[in-house]
């Protein structure tokens, strides 16, 4: 319905543009805004305020040429538009016709879990990485908000038709990895670990497990040994963690290895890609990218002096293997901690010949605190050092810590209440969502039990005249755009809050629009058709909630 309106408007504005009623250029999209005062329509545009300095006529003016265009072309009744009038300085009121916004029911409960799907990123091939953490430990708090929100993200870029590749990036390089093997090999012999080395434990958790099934390892030259603990602690960490992000309801389509990148030449394969670009150079015997040519502080070195390979080198040779495997669009998530990864990413996607604004994006996560009994929670038992994913998801359960983590912008840092999380209350914005949907879905069981048929062959949706049955439909409508906004802005927070306010919504319209008859009174079209309503807002419900990877209960 919206869409319709919209384009009865420019469809006006291209008329009078056509008769010289107005000139100035017709805008290629519309913006509709919700008022929030219901008084003032369905909804209003600004457009007229918007053309005023390019056709040099007043806003109001404009506006009331666009009305005129409306009604003398028929263009009211084709978008189901009952009423417009011009408001303030030139904002144009929209009313729609009750039975034409109430036909968006049947979209609803026809299309099911595909309503609000649309084709925004139809054609975008996205690499989707996130959480990317070292395989040298449990994951923490960090990597746990963007295990939430990254899944997030992936779903609702799907919903709006990008095809979505969910990549976590294993660390498996460097020194840290041989610091890993040591300091399992020194809880497997009882010996004191390495000072710089890993100390939770969950290290000695690995040291048993690998003597239980290769008591020989000890026994092997200590180079050997320390390689042969690293090398089978890396695969059970790295286990765990797919374990941990399963049971959280986050699940990656590859896991990439940072040591593949030197496998097969690959590194050197992607030096020449760099260099045919022409910003790689030699300096002091080390191999440098010239990222200084698109904005980044400084150059950076891929190979040292010493012929070792830099952290950037696997940076670059990721990024080269991410577009080579056919990705346009490749979207980093990064911890609080990345900020100055931002410019050198970007910097290296045009040295690699690639548009920095609009191939590669990077989302920088801030800080997440847990509060319990009024008290942050810092340490964890296992890891010994912050709280771990795991430990999160045991204090407070999985769909309370991913709706919480989502529904907050990732910019900004956040506090968890364990304790207000752990409440059946409407101040936990979780339970307050799924109590709905359970709540729907309780009526719709007593809807059966009393004999009302519902849905789109018996729905009535002139019935609907109510205010708050107008003001919830007017609200369900929004959901494909919340969607579709949510994607482009890269902010699956918006549908949380969307579907929070869907929540409130309902119950509002619940308490003043009777669903079932009371006593003895017979049901009529007007149940059936409410008892519809409230079947395509469960649905709406239940799609926001599978978008943010929390389950919308029947039953609570």
């Amino acid at each position: 319905m919206q869409s319709k309106v919209a384009e009865a408007i420019l469809k006006a504005l291209e008329l009078a543009k056509n008769s010289k009623a107005l000139e100035c250029e017709v805008p290629i999209k519309l913006t509709l805004e919700r008022p929030k005062n219901r008084d003032h329509g369905d909804y209003a545009t600004s457009v007229a305020l918007s053309l005023a300095k390019q056709a040099n006529l007043q806003p109001r003016v404009i506006a009331q040429v666009i009305i005129d265009n409306l009604t003398r072309n028929d263009l009211l009744a084709s978008a189901g538009i009952s009423k417009v009038e011009i408001a303030g300085p030139g904002f144009i009121n929209i009313t729609l016709e009750t039975a034409s916004q109430a036909a968006d029911i049947v979209k609803i409960v026809s299309l099911g879990k595909k309503y609000g799907t649309g084709n925004l990123l139809a054609g975008k091939k996205i690499n989707l990485e996130f959480v990317s953490a070292n395989p040298t430990g449990p994951l923490h708090l960090g990597h746990t908000r963007w295990a939430a929100v990254g899944d997030s993200l992936g779903r609702v870029l799907s919903a709006a038709g990008a095809e979505v590749t969910r990549e976590f990036y294993v660390n498996d390089r460097g020194n840290q990895m041989d610091l890993f093997g040591a300091s399992i090999r020194a809880a497997a012999l009882n010996q004191p670990r390495p000072e710089d080395g890993y100390h939770g434990a969950y290290i000695e958790d690995l040291a048993k497990e690998i003597m239980k099934n290769n008591p020989e390892f000890i026994s092997l030259p200590e180079t050997e040994s320390i390689s042969a603990f690293r090398d089978a602690g890396y695969k059970l960490q790295l286990d765990e963690q797919n374990r941990v992000l399963n049971n959280f309801g986050t699940h990656f389509d590859i896991w990439f290895s940072e040591k593949s990148l030197y496998e097969h030449n690959f590194f050197d394969h992607s030096l020449q890609k760099l260099k045919s670009q022409g910003h790689v150079y030699d300096l002091d015997g080390a191999i440098w990218l010239r990222t200084t040519d698109f904005g980044d502080d400084k150059d950076r070195v891929m190979i040292k002096s010493d012929g070792s390979f830099a952290y950037f080198a696997s940076d670059s040779a990721y990024y080269v293997s991410k577009k080579e495997r056919g990705f346009n669009l490749c979207i980093y998530m990064l911890g609080a901690d990345h900020h100055g990864y931002v410019g050198r990413i970007k910097a290296l996607a045009a040295c690699a010949g690639d548009d920095q604004d609009k191939d590669v994006e990077i989302l920088i996560g801030q800080m997440v605190k847990i509060i319990e009994n009024g008290e942050e929670l810092k340490l964890s038992k296992r890891a010994g050092t912050i709280i771990t994913l795991e430990e999160l998801v045991e204090k407070v359960g999985k769909d309370a810590a991913r709706y919480t983590l989502i529904r907050y912008p990732t910019d900004t840092p956040m506090v968890m209440d364990v304790d207000l999380l752990r409440k059946n209350t409407n101040d936990n914005p979780v339970y307050y969502v799924q109590y709905a949907h359970a709540r729907i879905c309780a009526v719709l069981r007593n809807a059966k039990e009393l004999g009302i048929s519902y849905g789109v062959d018996i729905f009535k949706p002139d019935l609907l005249v109510h205010e708050r049955e107008r003001e919830l439909i007017g609200l369900l409508t929004e959901f494909p755009r919340v969607v579709a906004s949510a994607a482009e802005m890269r902010e699956p927070h918006r549908v949380a809050r969307y579907i929070e306010d869907l929540a409130g919504q309902y119950h509002r319209f619940y308490n003043d629009c009777r669903v079932l008859p009371l006593g003895d009174e017979k049901p009529t079209e007007l149940n059936s058709s409410r008892a519809t309503l409230c079947l395509a807002t469960a649905q709406v419900i239940s799609n926001g909630l599978d978008l943010l990877g929390v389950s919308a209960p029947e039953k609570m």
